[in-house]
């Protein structure tokens, strides 16, 4: 057993050294966030400095989130006092198992659970994680003024989406709250939504957002290829590729920066070398929309337009859409995929979405 307890330690050690690993922070409350224990005593102080590094985090773009065994309206209230309720998304409060806690959360935000921290006072309930969920960070509460050092918590850049993304997903739990109220066909809702889509070549003002997307963005990613900010420059600057970034507004506001893709242009075959989308617009039908793009201007050109599919354990939504566009399989490459569309249908833009494009 305690070589056991070693390696998870070894691995837990290794994980606060991955540069930007960590996308959301799951805080405990008593002992933790404040001193004392609420439902023994309702006046508790927040620990010293949790305030600034919780706006640190806030400002690298790191969601937050709690898992705290409480009563849910008594610790909400005492969060509204201190005007930190704003913070936290999806919170769990409740008399449930915390492992059972952070899986709820990173599948409300749709994240890998693997990008997951979980920060608590108490050893058996770090361990009671750690051991349902070996890839989450599990740390001491003692560790609260040392985690904005580590390296899991360091993104390489904080872009402008970076610094809204917290306001992008409280946003979106207002858009949902909507459309799960909504009575009446999906392609109604969604143009009740008044959606705008603008699709354009990656400019160097992007380059800090496209690399954050291919290091982020897994579930909805053709290939899960990552690229660097120096590597995405010379793409966009060269000859043979075309880089192009979406971004996607409603009448609640900005999604931000949510698509990206790569074609590489040789004379006689474009062939789409990523194709990824936040997984926030999963149910907008982004990744049809460009689609629908790149198979226009392929056909404009005269040349065949393939696609590379890399399946991974999360990506299989993109494999989908290729295939619900009208994309076949030719041939394969050892685990990549190679399809290709014909281009003899390409369907209009959705009547619910107004598409700019601007090349």
């Amino acid at each position: 057993m305690s070589s056991q307890a070693e390696v998870i330690s070894q691995d837990q050690l290794d994980a606060r050294q991955q540069g930007g690993k960590i996308k959301c922070l799951v805080w405990d409350l008593d002992h933790t966030l404040w001193n004392g224990v609420l439902l023994e005593n309702s006046d508790v102080h927040l620990r010293d400095q949790v305030i600034s590094v919780m706006e640190e985090l806030d400002a690298r773009g790191i969601l937050q989130s709690i898992a705290s065994k409480n009563d849910y309206d008594h610790a909400m209230d005492k969060l509204k006092e201190y005007g930190i309720d704003h913070f936290f998304i999806y919170p769990q409060i409740n008399w449930n198992r915390k492992s059972l806690s952070i899986q709820q959360i990173a599948e409300s935000i749709n994240i890998g659970i693997d990008s997951l921290a979980f920060i608590d006072d108490q050893p058996f309930e770090r361990e009671e994680v750690a051991h349902t969920h070996p890839s989450v960070l599990c740390l001491d509460a003692e560790e609260l003024l040392q985690i904005l050092d580590y390296p899991a918590f360091k993104p390489r850049f904080v872009t402008e989406d970076s610094k809204l993304r917290r306001v992008l997903y409280q946003t979106d739990l207002e858009r949902k709250k909507v459309e799960e109220e909504y009575v009446g066909p999906q392609a109604d809702f969604l143009a009740s939504l008044q959606m705008k889509v603008r699709i354009g070549r990656v400019k160097p003002g992007d380059l800090q957002r496209a690399e954050e997307l291919t290091v982020r963005t897994h579930q909805l990613n053709t290939t899960g290829y990552t690229y660097s900010y120096e590597e995405l420059d010379e793409l966009r600057q060269s000859d043979s590729h075309l880089l192009l970034i979406a971004s996607l507004d409603d009448k609640y506001g900005t999604y931000g920066k949510i698509g990206l893709t790569m074609l590489e242009c040789r004379e006689e075959v474009w062939t789409i070398k990523l194709l990824l989308l936040s997984c926030r617009v999963m149910s907008r039908g982004i990744g049809g929309i460009l689609i629908n793009q790149l198979l226009r201007m392929a056909k404009e050109a005269q040349v065949r337009l393939r696609a590379e599919f890399l399946p991974n354990s999360r990506n299989r939504m993109m494999y989908i859409t290729y295939k619900f566009a009208g994309f076949q399989e030719v041939q394969k490459q050892g685990n990549l995929v190679i399809l290709e569309h014909d281009l003899t249908l390409i369907p209009a833009a959705p009547e619910y979405v107004d598409v700019e494009v601007s090349l």
